[in-house]
Formats: C-alpha cells, structure tokens, sequence
C-alpha cells in the first residue's frame, strides 16, 4: 500500500530527500507562500513544531507558486525570508506545483487521499495534511484553519 514515506523531494538546497526519513512521525505537509496573507501562519506552524517536536512531530513546508504568483522568490530567497522573519527550523522544500499536469507526485496523492471540497485541486496557500506515524493522510485543513487549531489531533496522534 502506498504511503507518504513512497516520495521524495528537494529541499531548498538541492538535496534529495526521501520521506521515508521521516517514518513513524506525525507530520503536517503544508504548502507554504512568503507573499500571502496567511503567510504569518508560519510562525504558528514553528511553534508546533517547537512544542511537539520531541514527541514526533513534524512539519514539512512546500513553497508554490501556483495562487496569485505569492512565492516569487528562489529556494535562497525562501529560505531566508522564512528564517530572517519566522524563525522556521522545520525542514523546507524545494518550490513545487501543487495543482495541475505538473503538481508534485506527493500532491497528487495527498490530494488523491483527501480530496477536499473543490474536488482534489487545493484551493489555496497554506492547506494543510495531517499524517499518521504509519504515513496514512488522516486529515485535511483549509487554509483559514490556524496553526495552533491543530494542537489536538496531532496530539491525539502522537
């Protein structure tokens, strides 16, 4: 049975990673913008990375460009930009397409998994994918939904 753990991505510097890395631990898979009016979501998606961390927790970012052209930047840029403003230590990828004949392989699975309201295409920056230890897409967020909202069923996952 295909899970997250069978993809695998570019960070922002270039290096290939598999997702298998990441086995047995809760993860939240969001696709990111530096120029969107959810981007202060960021600082609550490090915080629950601070605080549920050390219990098995992550988060993984994927910058896209795809709504409104509000992730411009380079993988450097990106980089900076989330460090320099958020502080953002969990792991960043490379920018991706999330949508379309071109969408990442783990986006069309995740959106295969949990559909969504507008038929599998994500709607905008910031949905969210909550992720069991077992690599099994349980949940899916709307981009209004607020970091910190999540506290409980990641707990409950962990």
């Amino acid at each position: 049975m295909i899970s997250v753990y069978d993809f695998t991505s570019k960070t922002l510097a270039g290096e290939d990673v598999p997702l298998a890395s990441y086995r047995g631990r809760v993860l939240l898979i969001v696709n990111t913008a530096s120029k969107c009016g959810f981007t202060p979501q960021y600082e609550g998606l490090e915080k629950l990375y601070e605080d549920l961390g050390g219990r098995g927790f992550t988060v993984l970012g994927f910058p896209c460009n795809q709504f409104g052209a509000q992730e411009p930047g380079s993988e450097s840029e990106i980089g900076e930009f989330c460090q320099v403003n958020y502080g953002v230590s969990f792991p960043m990828f490379a920018k991706i397409d999330v949508n379309g004949a071109h969408a990442h392989p783990l986006y069309a699975y995740l959106k295969r998994e949990k559909p969504g309201l507008l038929g599998g295409r994500i709607k905008w920056n910031f949905t969210k994918f909550l992720v069991d230890r077992a690599g099994k897409v349980v949940a899916r967020y709307a981009p209004t939904t607020k970091p910190k909202d999540l506290q409980k069923p990641i707990a409950q996952l962990l």
